[in-house]
């Protein structure tokens, strides 16, 4: 019986017979002795908290895939490291097989069992009699497909199977215990046919050159014609693939990068962009990253372009608007934390210039399709429901790759980087139509069965991939193959656990070597296409042929140029060998939107990991709060059709770096606190950037005291615009009772010019007035800093008044007076004295 426990559980296990044998409760097993196929190996150290002592990496394995063409022997090459503070003796090494995959998930669980699932065995070969602290030794471990005299693989039929390298070892001061493993799936399309393996013979490569290999399980394969063999023994005859029942494969092939544009940058028109670092440079370079990526399909369209016809480019518009920007002058700062501060000329042109066209000629003949802006958190953006938001994250993607390729991308398909959906976040998808979601199998309850048809409620597309989505009006959904994304997310320099991947199959990948990483790629790629014709479980009849497939790798990919490679060298021996067909994505898209009217529908699953891996709460509230302010300061900005910039050209980057702060880029790959932090920095940049457009539009009093010669003297006032576009603003008036202001409207103010104001004001009161004067958008939100004036009236209001109505009143009696006196004749009384 096969007992499979967790890792935990054998580390447990190890350090126990480590402190036992340390002790002397077990005898040591001699330092010569072999250890046996049937021999029961100790659990294996794989604790994080626990002392290591010798770490083994897979290099090579020969053959990648077994074909019909291909060796019979399978090799594996590798290195044993002394990674422990003491020397360990007798490192051995051997390889040993768990049972073929059964089932999707086991494709990634089948790589978590304890030692003890693999319990098809080879032998013990050694690797070093002492290994000191810091040493390596390289290892080479042969095993035949088939054999009935030697310990084998034991493969008599094709499909996915889980192997693992032990290695044993006796550090100092301890007993004999299984120190590390490491394991990767074998995919096996077909059997070569092959003769008879013996034992203790020279082996015979295919250059006829003869060696005695480094260990007992190797051997040499034999013609029954060559006299070696007895009459007995009988030559493996190949096993074919099934070909009578092909998958449809559908492959999304992600162009994109984590955000590079310097943040808090507004447009301008005139200067060149600026990056955070030029490492996009290298990466569109010969052998650089996206180079590869792009190089891989090129290959694949001369080599095999019926690959193709399934193969959809997913590319991201940041990285098209980066690219698009670095094939001119560009900058690349100093110090990232200082985006407007020191920068260099970048390196990247002439690369950015030759990938670009290369991808416009690939693009014109090969299936694109838009990913949403800078792989944003769209769970995050749901929250925010701004519109402005929304469209240039769902919207705008679809137009800037299109102007950018000189293409016109699948319509009606949104791929979310997550893989997965909430309800509110699908209707944010489906607001302005009818939306296909590209979603992990198990985003919708009971994905996986559906997929499988195996559900009670299976799906009325064709190929069973298109389904209804409950509770979201216009929704449909395609499911990808979620083990097999995982496999494909584990590649590369930075590999990373999706969002959607259960508890159940995750586990540390950073302990896996690149090379077995790639193996299990590729074993998860073949086993959609070599299902079992009847399901194990039920016994029911597995989907008949054409049942459709969909690979999604990670949008943000960091397989290297040979993995690329692999990948669509793998899909190619898939369908010259008749197990796959291709499928175009819009074929795949349009079955899922006919099911838009199917009386069944699914619900989504949202998995709490998403929640965890989403854009933190910081940068969500900090967007929520600057595209308010963003929308109210473009409305205030003045459209100019002769302007060089527009509004919406100058505050498109501000918003984008919105977007960019919300990335999931990064944040489920090894530096997932360096991805948040890298967001919280960029939505910080995009508040101070937004707080300096506010502060450019402010006015100034020419003197700090005005004397005013009457009491309607109009006071002079300038406002000035430091913004690359003009701006319509009001001027608000703080003034006490006695002051009148009169409205002057609302004033239009040159780009990067200023004007000057002239305010009615009506003042009665003759002593010192402080008013406060401040611009405002029409909306009334505040512009710039208030200015403070003082005014001096020399009009004395009432008071002036009344003493001037009382000396023209005395003055006309007077006169009154002295008229009356001398018609009378009468000498004025107030002439005696002056009398002659």
């Amino acid at each position: 019986m096969t007992v499979v426990v967790s890792r935990a559980g054998a580390a447990v296990l190890a350090v126990l017979v480590l402190v036992l044998t340390t002790a002397g409760v077990t005898p040591l097993l001699p330092t010569t002795l072999l250890p046996t196929a049937s021999a029961n190996p100790a659990a294996a150290q794989t604790d994080p908290d626990e002392p290591r002592f010798l770490e083994l990496s897979i290099d090579e394995v020969t053959p990648q895939t077994v074909t019909l063409t291909s060796e019979s022997v399978v090799t594996v090459r590798g290195t044993v490291a002394n990674i422990g503070d003491r020397d360990v003796e007798d490192v051995w090494v051997r390889l040993q097989r768990a049972p073929v995959v059964s089932d999707s998930a086991a494709l990634r669980t089948s790589l978590s069992l304890d030692q003890a699932g693999f319990d098809t065995v080879g032998e013990f070969e050694e690797v070093a009699d002492r290994l000191g602290q810091g040493e390596r030794a390289d290892f080479e471990l042969e095993l035949p497909l088939r054999s009935d005299l030697v310990p084998s693989l034991d493969i008599d039929t094709p499909g996915v199977y889980p192997l693992l390298v032990n290695v044993n070892g006796v550090p100092e001061y301890g007993g004999a215990a299984r120190l590390d493993d490491a394991r990767f799936l074998l995919p096996v399309l077909a059997l070569p046919a092959s003769d008879e393996v013996t034992e203790d013979a020279e082996i015979t490569d295919d250059a006829g050159e003869t060696g005695t290999g480094n260990g007992g399980s190797r051997g040499t394969t034999r013609s029954s014609g060559d006299g070696l063999l007895d009459s007995e023994e009988k030559a493996f005859p190949a096993v074919p693939p099934d070909v009578s029942r092909p998958a449809a494969v559908t492959m999304l092939w992600p162009l994109a990068d984590r955000p590079r544009l310097a943040a808090g940058v507004a447009g301008s028109g005139t200067e060149p962009v600026r990056l955070v670092d030029d490492d996009l440079a290298a990466s569109l370079a010969e052998g650089g990253r996206l180079d590869g990526l792009l190089r891989a399909v090129e290959d694949t369209a001369r080599t095999e372009p019926r690959v193709l016809e399934g193969l959809c480019l997913a590319i991201d518009p940041d990285l098209l608007v980066t690219v698009a920007n670095m094939t001119r002058d560009y900058l690349v700062v100093e110090d990232p934390n200082e985006p407007t501060g020191d920068a260099r000329p970048g390196s990247g042109t002439d690369a950015a210039v030759a990938w670009l066209e290369r991808l416009r000629a690939l693009a014109a003949t090969t299936c694109t399709m838009a990913v949403p802006f800078a792989q944003v958190d769209l769970t995050a953006l749901g929250d925010l429901a701004d519109s402005s938001l929304t469209d240039s994250a769902l919207e705008s993607p679809a137009a800037i790759v299109d102007s950018i390729l000189g293409v016109t991308s699948t319509p009606g398909v949104m791929w979310p980087d997550s893989g997965v959906l909430t309800e509110k976040t699908g209707s944010m998808l489906a607001a302005d139509g009818p939306v296909t979601a590209l979603v992990s199998d198990n985003a919708v309850e009971g994905g996986r069965a559906l997929l499988a048809g195996t559900s009670s409620t299976p799906s009325t597309a064709p190929g069973g991939n298109g389904f209804r989505i409950s509770g979201v009006s216009g929704l449909t959904a395609a499911l990808f193959d979620s083990s097999a994304s995982a496999a494909l997310a584990g590649m590369g320099t930075d590999p990373q656990t999706p969002s959607f991947v259960p508890s159940s199959a995750r586990y540390d990948l950073s302990r896996d070597s690149s090379t077995a990483r790639l193996q299990d790629a590729l074993g998860a790629l073949a086993w959609p296409a070599m299902v079992p014709t009847v399901s194990e479980v039920t016994g029911a009849a597995l989907p008949a042929a054409g049942r459709s497939v969909l690979f999604a790798p990670p949008q943000n990919w960091s397989a290297s140029p040979d993995d690329a490679a692999s990948v669509l060298s793998m899909l190619s021996t898939l369908v010259r060998s008749g197990l796959t067909t291709p499928r175009p994505l819009a074929a795949l898209v349009d079955a899922a939107a006919n099911t838009a009217n199917d009386p069944t529908a699914s619900l989504l699953v949202y998995p709490e990991q998403a929640i965890t891996d989403g854009a933190s709460a910081a940068v969500v509230s900090e967007a929520e709060e600057q595209i308010g302010r963003l929308d109210a300061i473009q409305t205030a900005l003045v459209e100019d059709p002769q302007a060089q910039l527009t509004p919406q050209q100058f505050t498109a980057p501000l918003r984008e770096d919105l977007l960019r702060a919300m990335s999931l880029a990064g944040r489920r790959g090894t530096d997932a606190d360096g991805a948040y932090a890298t967001g919280e920095h960029r939505a910080a940049e995009v508040r101070e950037a937004v707080d300096d457009i506010y502060d450019a539009v402010t006015v100034i009093s020419t003197g700090g005291v005005y004397t005013l010669t009457s009491e309607q003297s109009p006071l002079l006032l300038t406002a000035r615009n430091d913004l690359p576009v003009g701006i319509t603003v009001r001027l608000q008036v703080d003034a006490p009772d006695t002051v009148d202001i009169t409205d002057i409207g609302p004033t239009q103010l040159p780009p990067r010019g200023s004007r000057t104001l002239t305010v009615p004001a009506q003042i009665s009161d003759s002593r010192n007035l402080r008013l406060e004067f401040a611009l405002t958008t029409e909306s009334g939100l505040p512009l710039g800093s208030s200015t403070t004036v003082t005014v001096r009236s020399n009009a004395y209001g009432q008071i002036l008044a009344v003493v001037t109505g009382c000396a023209g009143a005395l003055l006309l009696f007077l006169a009154g007076r002295r008229l009356l006196h001398r018609f009378r004749g009468e000498p004025d009384p107030a002439d005696e004295g002056y009398e002659k």
